[in-house]
């Protein structure tokens, strides 16, 4: 019998920073070693970082990731290296994966299976593999592959042909809802179908509106889970493994706990605030606190990703604003210890409408009055984030930019907006769920009827259709491409639905110019879901 012990690096890698990239495989590589590690497994293309997007098609990648592979062969670490990069080999761009031992390139292997839905387009970039790598780890015949590739059932079979008896799976796979019990029960199989332990390593942080929760795995031959490492943070662990009889054995070993539904999604939001905003290097945010349930969910994820220091929030009071929600905002911001300011936006907007009255003469008022009380309040937050060099965080929530219910350079104008992809009915228990472990958002910001206080006792439920019933038809039509036709059968009040996909295909323009945000769904505005503006398809099919 012999041993073998590999090391999970479960890192937070800068897309793009290959210098940076490198150092930290060496310095995660050398305490693995003092921990006894015989090998060291990093995620999917670690170098570049992930998703690099068009930095592959930049002509100085290919002698950057050279430097790198160079400098890690002559960093005599004394530990098995198997890492991801990109690599050019005669003018094609692999999704590569390598083992470097002992000051050499061993081997290599080309991802097969290019994932091209979603929030994926590698086909863009990449020429798939066509073969399987299996080299000597120790005396154990280890395969490798790459994200995509457990997910197909062919390259487990390639590997298991060419004799393998452990594989090792590089991993950048994004999170949304459910994805982390999906991902585990998918390698069980795998494992039992391959007859062989499977390594699954995975990204952790926050890169743009994509976020990776890190929860990498380890399953032995028979498709037991023995060891899961924390979600949502950088971590080193070892799994300690046995070679006899021909079997890799792996036993059962510390698991951190897999988290509950919406702690993930709430943990989501928040390393993906805090990665934006720490690697976009901002000094910190500023948002409009208004004393409604988006911006307090939006206060609350901005200070447990930055802490309060670095957060800003502004009341920006109208003659429609109530005493509740001043009253509100100011005591989020007193228990969350933020900084707190209210600037009336009134002397702002008389001052517009005077300018205006000529070209208004003779008009009603409608929304546009509306939308200039908006544009009041996100011009005093780009002033502030200009002269504070502060990132302005909006507060829209998934389900308003879905049927437009926002205004242009107004409540959208910023640089991410943490609720992007979160529907309204999420963010109530979400704000439930924040509470349960400190109650910082006072219980009369999510118990009264949202409202935008843009005129005289306005509710959103004047113009929209309760939120429960507008959040099943927009996942209806949003996220699974059902037809008007399809919802309406199944219950739903035909006018109302109508109603709403009309409101989903206006308002497709909007929503290119809304700023980023985190994805926690299966399907958000963006990378995601990407519909012409300009368009003759009729409404709702």
């Amino acid at each position: 019998m012999s041993t073998l012990s590999i090391a999970l690096a479960q890192i937070n890698p800068l897309v793009g920073d290959i210098p940076g990239n490198t150092e930290k495989v060496k310095a995660y590589a050398e305490r693995a070693r003092e921990h006894g590690a015989d090998v060291i497994l990093f995620p999917e293309l670690t170098l570049s970082g992930y998703p690099p997007e068009d930095l592959l098609l930049r002509p100085s990648l290919a002698p950057r990731i050279e430097r790198a592979l160079e400098q890690l062969k002559q960093a005599d670490l004394n530990i098995t290296l198997v890492l991801g990069y990109p690599r050019v080999v005669a003018g094609r761009v692999f999704n590569m994966a390598g083992v470097i031992e002992n000051g050499k390139l061993v081997c290599e292997y080309a991802k097969q299976c290019l994932p091209n839905y979603q929030v994926f387009d590698e086909v863009r970039y990449f020429v798939p593999g066509d073969s399987a790598c299996v080299f000597d780890l120790n005396g154990v015949p280890t395969a490798i592959t790459i994200c995509e590739d457990i997910w197909q059932p062919g390259p487990v079979d390639q590997a298991r042909e060419a004799g393998a008896k452990l594989m090792l799976n590089l991993n950048a796979s994004p999170f949304h809802r459910g994805k982390p019990q999906e991902r585990e029960q998918l390698l069980a199989e795998r494992a039992r179908q391959g007859h062989m332990p499977i390594v699954y390593v995975n990204q952790v942080g926050g890169q743009d509106e994509l976020v990776f929760d890190g929860g990498s795995v380890a399953v032995n031959h028979l498709g037991e889970l023995c060891r899961r490492l924390p979600a949502w943070e950088e971590s080193l662990e070892l799994l300690q493994t046995s070679w006899h009889e021909d079997t890799l054995h792996v036993g059962h070993q510390a698991m951190a706990p897999q988290q509950e539904d919406l702690e993930s999604v709430y943990q989501a939001l928040v390393t993906g605030t805090r990665d934006y905003v720490n690697k976009n290097r901002f000094k910190g945010v500023v948002l409009g606190l208004s004393g409604g349930i988006d911006s307090a969910l939006t206060l609350a994820v901005a200070v447990d990703a930055l802490g309060p220091d670095r957060v800003t929030a502004i009341m920006m009071p109208f003659h429609y604003t109530s005493e509740m929600s001043q009253t509100d905002a100011a005591e989020q911001a007193r228990r969350m210890g933020v900084q707190y300011h209210s600037l009336s936006i009134e002397p702002m907007y008389e001052a517009f409408m005077t300018t205006l009255e000529p070209m208004f003469e003779g008009t009603t008022r409608d929304t546009t009055e509306e939308n200039l009380q908006a544009r009041c309040r996100g011009v005093i937050l780009m002033a502030l984030s200009n002269k504070k060099g502060h990132l302005v965080l909006t507060t829209g929530n998934k389900s308003e930019l879905a049927v437009g219910y926002s205004t242009l350079y107004g409540d959208m104008a910023g640089g991410f907006d943490v609720l992007k992809d979160v529907p309204k009915t999420l963010v109530f228990e979400l704000a439930r769920h924040r509470n349960r472990t400190a109650e910082v958002i006072p219980p009369t910001v999510i118990s009264r009827p949202p409202s935008a206080e843009l005129a005289p006792d306005q509710k959103d439920e004047d113009s929209l259709p309760p939120y429960d019933e507008l959040d099943q038809i927009l996942a209806e039509y949003v996220e699974q491409d059902q037809s008007a036709e399809s919802i309406i059968a199944k219950g739903f009040n035909r006018a109302d639905v109508e109603r709403v996909v009309r409101l989903v295909d206006i308002n497709e323009y909007k929503r290119r110019q809304a700023p980023v945000g985190v994805r926690v769904t299966q399907r958000g505005f963006g990378r995601d879901r990407r519909y012409p503006i300009t368009s003759g398809w009729k409404l709702g099919e």
